[in-house]
């Protein structure tokens, strides 16, 4: 039968709230693109840190992102709690909204050599950017249906690569030309890039709060609002415990913590392996631009191709893919393949990450959304840590980038394997169940 569905019902965004949640991902997409990926690195090595020898300064800016990685990763699932709690959700995400965006504008009065103020806003910045995700992600299972998370959830991701796409291009034209804006020069239009993100997250952050409600109040048995942080700080212990009870949203945690490990690694590795075989920086940054603008249409058909297939078996596809490019990094020489790369990049990178966000808010209960997305925020966080870690002990081991790349098809092998333990049905039922339980006082 012909599929009479609009194609905002195809695409599971029919709904005011689905929208508005999904624009959230145009509005951040920004600050991880331009500042993340393409500007702030070479802005924090070239410009705040150009007094310092280039092993040092890129040594400091990884000290910078590993630390916020951290500290959001011990604050997250605190956090959580604390907005199921008191029906925070869109409270506190306001607060970590707001604090990226301020210290995003404040990158105007880094100076050349103020490296250490660069790195504080730097590491502050990603702090309410991480922070937002804990309680964003939370309200998926709260508004979209069982049979539409998946799609829900890689619209959003399909959106936030053309939002981040679009002001990249925008920024990157006028760093190459700021004679044609009308600015004095590239420093000028570099920070000018960085108070277009802000005024763009914070433009598209509105519908999310103007569209999508606030789940109410998740408290268990004699429990108040009043006490809120003392019921959190109680949950918290509660909650990892009876997260190993629900046995498939665990070993989802395991399997993510993995494969992610290595999706992280060739995210942050790709542009300096890239500049060690001698692939031009403004190729690089063109491959950038590519994997954005393809990731469109494959994270929109990464939804329909899970409902399809099944969200576990999708993501098993796009690791399997993962694995491919691992081994066509290996034997990269020049740019058309590393513009190969960044095709299969894009095929299967937010797709990859969206359904595993999905299938995890599906085997979670509802009431305890915030906390067990900050359990997931942690293992996120982690995934950046030990897989370009294991890169760069691989590096020291057999002297070889090349033999680097290889090592990372570990991380989505053991990710797949634990994966494959994954019953999604029994984890949907186990969670399901837990409502009733918990209305019922038990």
């Amino acid at each position: 039968m012909p599929d009479t569905r609009s194609w905002l019902q195809r695409l599971a965004l029919d709904r005011p709230e689905l929208r508005a949640w999904a624009i959230y991902d145009w509005a951040n997409s920004a600050f991880q693109t331009t500042v993340i990926t393409a500007v702030f690195p070479l802005f924090f090595s070239g410009y705040a840190a150009a007094d310092l020898p280039k092993n040092v300064a890129t040594a400091r800016f990884a000290a910078a992102t590993t630390l916020a990685m951290i500290v959001i990763a011990v604050l997250g699932p605190v956090l959580g709690a604390l907005a199921d709690v008191r029906a925070a959700k869109k409270k506190l995400l306001a607060a970590f909204l707001a604090l990226g965006i301020v210290t995003c504008l404040l990158f105007v009065t880094i100076d050349p050599g103020e490296w250490r103020w660069a790195a504080l806003l730097f590491i502050v910045s990603n702090i309410g950017l991480n922070g937002s995700f804990v309680f964003y992600d939370s309200l998926l299972p709260h508004i979209a249906r069982p049979d539409e998370i998946d799609r829900v959830s890689t619209a959003g991701y399909a959106i936030g690569y053309i939002g981040g796409g679009v002001l990249l291009a925008l920024n990157l034209w006028w760093i190459q030309r700021p004679d044609m804006w009308g600015l004095p020069d590239r420093t000028m239009a570099i920070k000018l890039s960085f108070v277009s993100v802000a005024v763009w997250w914070l433009v598209f952050s509105i519908p999310l709060f103007r569209h999508v409600p606030e789940p109410a109040a998740m408290l268990e048995r004699g429990e108040t609002p009043e006490h809120a942080l003392v019921a959190a700080f109680r949950r918290l212990g509660g909650t990892f415990r009876e997260l190993r009870g629900y046995r498939h949203a665990f070993l989802m945690l395991l399997a993510f913590l993995l494969y992610n490990d290595g999706i992280q690694t060739i995210i942050k590795m790709a542009t300096v392996y890239g500049a060690e075989i001698g692939i031009d920086t403004g190729a690089q940054i063109a491959a950038i631009m590519l994997v954005q603008f393809v990731g469109v249409p494959f994270a929109f058909l990464f939804g329909r191709f899970a409902e399809a297939i099944g969200a576990k078996r999708a993501i098993l596809v796009g690791l399997a893919v993962y694995t491919g490019i691992s081994l066509l990094g290996y034997f990269m020489r020049t740019e058309l393949q590393f513009f190969v790369l960044a095709i299969l990049v894009g095929m299967v990178q937010g797709g990859t990450q969206a359904l595993s966000r999905s299938v995890f808010a599906r085997m979670i209960p509802k009431h305890k959304s915030s906390e067990y997305f900050g359990f997931f925020s942690v293992f996120e966080k982690f995934a950046g840590i030990f897989g370009p870690a294991a890169f760069a002990l691989a590096i020291t081991l057999t002297g070889s980038s090349r033999d680097a790349i290889l090592s990372v098809i570990v991380f989505f092998v053991l990710g797949a394997l634990v994966l494959l333990k994954v019953d999604v049905a029994e984890g949907e039922r186990a969670a399901g169940l837990a409502e009733p339980a918990r209305k019922a006082g038990v």
